[in-house]
């Protein structure tokens, strides 16, 4: 099989593939290095063909490859699709719909929590893929026959799999459910990486409103930085400097230094300056205007219920035959313990109808759990 490698051969291959109603996609990136991901290969499959797109060839323009992905006729099929989408909609400015991702109907039919595409794909066809070029340079040219080949084969497998997959949601009445996953996954506010929100992604917790305000500036202007730069956000400050910052607001470049966290000399550097006076605008904001920050919860039993509500979560996720992480996570479990109006996405929908009823039922005292016959069980109190 030839590369795409020009602009008129990617045109019309894309005209082709538009003429069905579903084709798979996958991409090779690199981003060890960077901020922004390098897409490096494209490959796709219809039911009738498989082409590999060098996206680095020169003079290429991807056009007629961006045009597909926005268009509503035809249905694209990735597995794990969220970096695959980053990618798009960082070159395009584009979203590719309707899309359809494999790994999370795998969750939705009880395959498990983020199952890898090799595993998934030797559980439902029975194919071992070949995984010698996992974690190949997908920027080094010329591209080899063996990279060739299992470019394709990520693609043309992916066809079986969601044939399978798309088969037994419908058997089972679960295809809104994964619709309605695919709703965020396709929102822009999904991969809106603006400075000011950069502060969202991290998961240290502060519990003072200084805090936060610093917490907020300091990462944005990490963001920034690493924007700019297009390195990695760890290269620039790593993940704990930035909480251990905003526990405690060095406003100076001495304070600074002494924090273990930050690297040794760096208050020497320009970007010691900068998280200084980043620091310092936290400081001076306004700290009623700030996101309001969660409050600790003064239920003695908070920790107990909240293991509770874990059982019955995997109870239902055995019973229903559904990865317990698509159904709740641990923070939804805490939201709930806290209050039964918690707005988190395991009272809503499908996951309220499967698994928050009886959490609530089960907060309430109107359900109990109980071992029989060597399961766990629930058992309705009056």
């Amino acid at each position: 099989m030839d590369l795409i490698t020009t602009t008129a051969d990617l045109a019309a291959a894309c005209s082709r593939l538009a003429k069905h109603p579903v084709i798979t996609v996958d991409t090779e990136f690199l981003r060890e290095t960077t901020y922004y991901p390098l897409l490096c290969v494209v490959q796709m499959a219809s039911a009738e063909e498989a082409v590999v797109i060098d996206t680095l060839a020169e003079g290429i323009d991807l056009k007629p490859f961006f045009e597909l992905m926005a268009n509503e006729s035809v249905l694209k099929v990735f597995h794990a699709a969220r970096q695959d989408i980053e990618i798009i909609w960082h070159q395009a400015n584009i979203i590719p719909h309707p899309v359809f991702d494999t790994q999370v109907a795998a969750m939705v039919l009880g395959y498990g929590d983020s199952i890898a595409y090799d595993q998934l794909v030797e559980k439902v066809t029975g194919h071992r893929p070949d995984k010698t070029h996992r974690f190949t340079d997908w920027s080094r040219r010329p591209l080899s026959k063996e990279q060739m080949h299992y470019a394709v084969s990520d693609v043309t497998h992916l066809r079986d799999v969601f044939a399978a997959l798309d088969a037994d949601l419908k058997k089972r009445r679960r295809s809104e459910w994964v619709s309605i996953e695919m709703e965020v996954l396709t929102s822009p506010r999904t991969y809106d990486f603006h400075p000011e929100r950069a502060w969202e992604r991290l998961k240290t917790r502060v519990r003072k409103p200084k805090d936060l305000a610093v917490l907020m500036e300091v990462a944005a202007w990490r963001e920034q930085e690493a924007q700019s730069r297009d390195v990695p956000r760890g290269r620039v400050l790593r993940d704990e400097a930035i909480s251990d910052i905003a526990t405690h607001a060095p406003n100076t470049l001495e304070k600074l230094a002494h924090l273990r966290s930050v690297p040794k000399g760096f208050e020497k550097s320009k970007w010691g300056a900068d998280i200084v006076a980043a620091v310092e605008r936290g400081l001076a904001r306004d700290f009623s205007m700030l996101p309001k920050l969660e409050k600790p919860r003064n239920n003695n039993n908070g920790a107990a219920i909240v293991e509770l509500l874990k059982v019955l979560l995997r109870m239902t996720a055995e019973r229903h035959a559904v990865a317990s992480k698509v159904i709740a996570t641990v923070d939804d479990l805490e939201e709930i313990a806290a209050s039964d109006e918690a707005d988190v996405p395991a009272l809503r929908g499908w996951r309220r109808e499967l698994f928050g009823e009886a959490a609530l039922r089960l907060k309430r005292g109107e359900l109990a759990l109980a071992i029989e016959k060597g399961r766990v069980v629930g058992v309705q109190r009056a």
